[in-house]
């Protein structure tokens, strides 16, 4: 563990030449030695007005994005995107900024408790000296194939630590999970470029390059796997070249903030975007003048007409322009691929990048590079897997279960029965670093560091044509009595001996970490060059990572892609309701960020509703059901239902609603949960008063979500049909737009 010395000894400790130069500034290989206090009570490393920056790793998502965080005094005051970083090359998103809101958040688990399940967080401490024999004993007096971790997706140097455990000592591997990914169809897009190209891993869009985008359902603005990057992207494929600003289509059935962005956004029925791929690979080899390849040729372009809704002359339109594009690109996104048809409807995607031959080269589909201390891809579990891990915790197979960084009991469906498989479990430990609902229902917290107090390194998926390796420093001390979820388990193998501290010989975390890297040093192809390990952590630090200096096209081969004979299967909907119901991840609050205010104050782009959730519904449709803005309805499906307050959006398909997913918690602190002061509200009644509860926060889309899967195996989350029930009450959203000039309300009507 982590030792405590004085800043003369600390000097003592640094290495000489540039790495003496790197620990001065905070950032050196010793620096994890020194306590870094707050401004009440002055370090002697901190002057008055002067600032000190660090870099690290954004842990909001699993993009890697770096940050350059601004301190003074002890405290974090502003953070911004590290420039050096290849995924956002120094920018940031708006919860990357809201970081901040996480580190001094007055809902933290404060230190290590107790906790009877299901009850308030427990006010009474223990000694970390206990809980490290609490973990030692719940590792080594537990059948080690009963023995089960389950983490996020933004901490691979615990998924590293905790896989090298369970490995040594034949425990199960750890799982991965995250509602983000499960959105992402991250699972159906690997398997897709696997079956198509022979290579499972995430590919990497090159929109910078491009000059003409056919986006299916890809929300790459908002949320989709690396949106900082492909943001920057879609930046440059619109100026980047001062000849040709790039076109952008999107088919989605609502408008998102992406579609938005496009030239065209045209509308079409969930589950018929893989025939239109195919429809359209049709039409731009049939205008190139050749006869279409085996993948298109079997399509019916008037059949493809009539189901999704796109009418031949918009069809052929398209296909116009993508035939004189230089360098066209199509995207299969989350949503088109969250249906019982998604994987063949990626091939179908995929397929129409190898017609328009853009594999390997700019503005074309490339293959993104595994990360410089990984050997192979490490992807997120999908739906399919968290149920088979489910079944396991029913049948008695899990007696002990580590949590880490996901919040299960609201990210994953209730069908899924997770919430009956985890009252099965006899000891439930949860390193939380805020009280959510997964933590409550725990037998224990032992609460880790924010991300900001943290050490650690982040791989990049997807996002950069380099491999990249992001790496995580503490920028303050520690403002609670919290450890690092890596030390608890370091100490804990050491306490239980034999094959637990063979697996986990370390010192602290750090030197975990320096172990993992040191497969870089001496290398000349990256971001920086050293000799030994301290000079190399120093340079580590300073930077934010490693990265390699040149980009990596990859190899991926289309060859036998167009002469695979690809056939889209009718999409599935679950239930017998009258609307296709499409959930959404909340661009301003991801999966995780509702516990913090500066996202709940953000308002939604394309709505601009804070504080709560909405259904959106086309006003058609409304008028039809015979509801307005504001009125409570129940969305009903197989699985469950909730209530949500309409909002009438005129740019979404009159069979289809949408919903975001991000709020709805019961739990994870004052700013997340469900009920607020009634007098917050009081201002956003136009007229009239309140009616009904208007102090109700949300509700979580996921409520609804049937257990159904693709053949990938991610589940089928946009796959259901609903009914719309009235219940009579109103709930008044809190909007910044203005409803007097917007929707004319509070004017008398006309004569």
């Amino acid at each position: 563990m982590s030792q405590k010395i004085s800043r003369r000894d600390f000097l003592k400790l640094a290495t000489a030449g540039a790495a003496t130069t790197a620990v001065l500034t905070g950032c050196g290989p010793a620096s994890r030695y020194v306590t870094r206090q707050p401004y009440t009570k002055m370090p002697e490393y901190t002057y008055n007005g002067l600032s000190t920056y660090y870099a690290t790793t954004c842990r909001e998502c699993a993009a890697g994005c770096g940050l350059i965080v601004r301190t003074m005094q002890g405290r974090a005051i502003k953070v911004e995107g590290n420039p050096a970083n290849p995924i956002n090359l120094g920018k940031t998103c708006a919860r990357g900024q809201a970081t901040l809101h996480g580190l001094y958040n007055p809902d933290r688990v404060e230190f290590p408790v107790k906790q009877a399940r299901g009850a308030a967080l427990a006010t009474t401490a223990m000694t970390w000296d206990e809980t490290f024999q609490i973990v030692s004993d719940a590792l080594s007096k537990t059948n080690a194939s009963e023995v089960a971790f389950l983490l996020g997706t933004a901490s691979d140097h615990l998924f590293d630590l905790v896989t090298d455990l369970t490995k040594a000592v034949g425990a199960p591997a750890p799982i991965r999970f995250g509602a983000l990914s499960m959105f992402e169809s991250r699972a159906t897009l690997s398997k897709a470029v696997e079956n198509l190209l022979g290579e499972a891993g995430l590919p990497f869009f090159d929109l910078a390059g491009a000059d003409l985008v056919v986006s299916f359902g890809s929300n790459f603005l908002e949320t989709w796997l690396s949106p900082v990057a492909y943001t920057r992207g879609f930046s440059k494929m619109r100026r980047g070249n001062t000849q040709k600003r790039g076109y952008f289509i999107q088919f989605e059935s609502q408008m998102s903030q992406t579609a938005a962005k496009a030239d065209e956004w045209i509308p079409l029925l969930p589950g018929t975007e893989g025939l239109v791929a195919l429809a359209l690979g049709r039409l731009v080899a049939e205008a190139k003048g050749g006869a279409a390849p085996r993948a298109f040729a079997s399509v019916n372009i008037e059949e493809v007409s009539a189901k999704s809704g796109v009418s031949l002359e918009q069809l052929e339109h398209i296909a116009g322009l993508i035939a004189q594009a230089q360098t066209p690109l199509a995207i299969p996104g989350g949503q088109a691929l969250g249906q019982s048809n998604g994987l063949s409807t990626a091939e179908a995607v995929l397929a129409f990048n190898a017609l328009v031959d853009n594999y390997g080269k700019p503005g074309g589909v490339l293959m993104s590079p595994l990360s410089p201390n990984e050997d192979a891809y490490h992807r997120p579990a999908s739906a399919k897997e968290m149920a088979d891990f489910i079944a396991t915790m029913k049948s008695g197979g899990v007696k002990t279960l580590f949590i880490h960084g996901v919040n299960p009991l609201f990210e994953l469906p209730k069908s899924l029965g997770f919430v009956e498989a985890f009252a099965s479990v006899p000891t439930v430990i949860s390193f939380a670093t805020f009280p959510d609902e997964t933590a409550l229902a725990s037998d224990y917290i032992f609460p880790d560091h924010q991300g900001l107090e943290a050490w650690g390194y982040q791989r990049s998926a997807t996002g950069a044509m380099q491999s990249v390796l992001s790496g995580a420093q503490p920028v303050v001390s520690p403002m609670h009595d919290t450890r690092s979820t890596a030390d608890v388990l370091i100490e804990a193998a050491r306490l239980a001996g034999g094959k637990f501290a063979e697996a986990l010989p370390f010192t602290d975390e750090v030197a975990f970490i320096r172990s993992k890297i040191a497969n870089l040093i001496g290398r000349a192809d990256g971001s920086f060059v050293a000799p030994e390990i301290n000079t190399f952590a120093s340079y580590f630090q300073q930077n934010g990572g490693w990265w390699s200096a040149a980009g990596d096209s990859g190899s991926l081969s289309p060859a036998g892609a167009l002469g695979k004979s690809i056939a889209i299967e009718e999409a599935e909907f679950a239930g017998d309701g009258e609307f296709f119901f499409v959930p959404f991840v909340s661009p301003t609050l991801g999966e995780a960020g509702a516990n913090k205010p500066w996202l709940q104050e953000l308002p939604d782009p394309m709505t601009t509703v804070m504080w709560n959730s909405w259904v959106a519904i086309n006003p058609e449709t409304a008028h039809h059901l015979g509801v307005e803005n504001d009125d409570v309805v129940k969305i009903i499906s197989e699985a469950g239902e909730v209530e949500v307050a309409v909002y009438e959006y005129p740019a979404i398909h009159p069979e289809v609603v949408a919903m975001p997913f991000g709020q709805g918690h019961t739990a994870y602190g004052r700013f997340a949960t469900s009920k607020l002061p009634q007098d917050r509200f009081m201002d956003l009644v136009p007229y009239g008063g309140l009616i009904g509860d208007a102090t109700k926060r949300g509700a979580n889309p996921a409520d609804v979500l049937g257990a159904h899967f693709n053949k990938a195996g991610d589940l089928a989350f946009a796959g259901m049909k609903v009914k719309i029930e009235k219940t009579g009450r109103k709930q008044y959203l809190s909007r910044l737009e203005s409803r007097i000039g917007v929707y004319g309300e509070g004017f008398p009507e006309e004569k």
